[in-house]
């Protein structure tokens, strides 16, 4: 990384804030499902619901995950023109950011069922 890379980091660029909002919102919705968060971690689901009361827990979900996608254009403009990123920068901040799902989608039991289908694809 450059030195100008290093500056416009310190400044939030579109491209890092992208994935923080990514890993944030699919950490609450993968939270939400099991834990008793008791508003101790500031979840993002809590909030929109208190901010938005005549709103259901359905309705707070899917305002994130329409967050997420916006986040995911935002990220994907982003690497699309570089800007002051390298583009080895880029491809690991896609990689990141496609490795929240996966890390976070996991049913009831506890499971990441992608993750489990994915390394059982590789081993088979």
């Amino acid at each position: 990384m450059t030195k100008e890379s290093v500056d416009c980091v310190e400044g939030c660029p579109a491209m890092v804030s992208s994935i923080a909002k990514i890993l944030r919102l699919w950490d609450d919705l993968g939270s939400a499902k099991d834990e008793n968060q008791e508003g101790f971690d500031g979840s993002y689901m809590e909030c929109y619901l208190k901010e938005n009361p005549n709103s259901s827990m359905e309705g707070a979900r899917k305002h994130m995950k329409k967050m997420i996608s916006d986040a995911w254009k935002s990220l994907n403009k982003e690497c699309l023109s570089l800007g002051p990123f390298s583009k080895s920068f880029a491809e690991a901040s896609l990689n990141g950011a496609r490795m929240v799902r996966v890390m976070y989608d996991y049913d009831g039991d506890h499971r990441l069922v992608d993750l489990e289908e994915q390394v059982n694809s590789l081993l088979n």
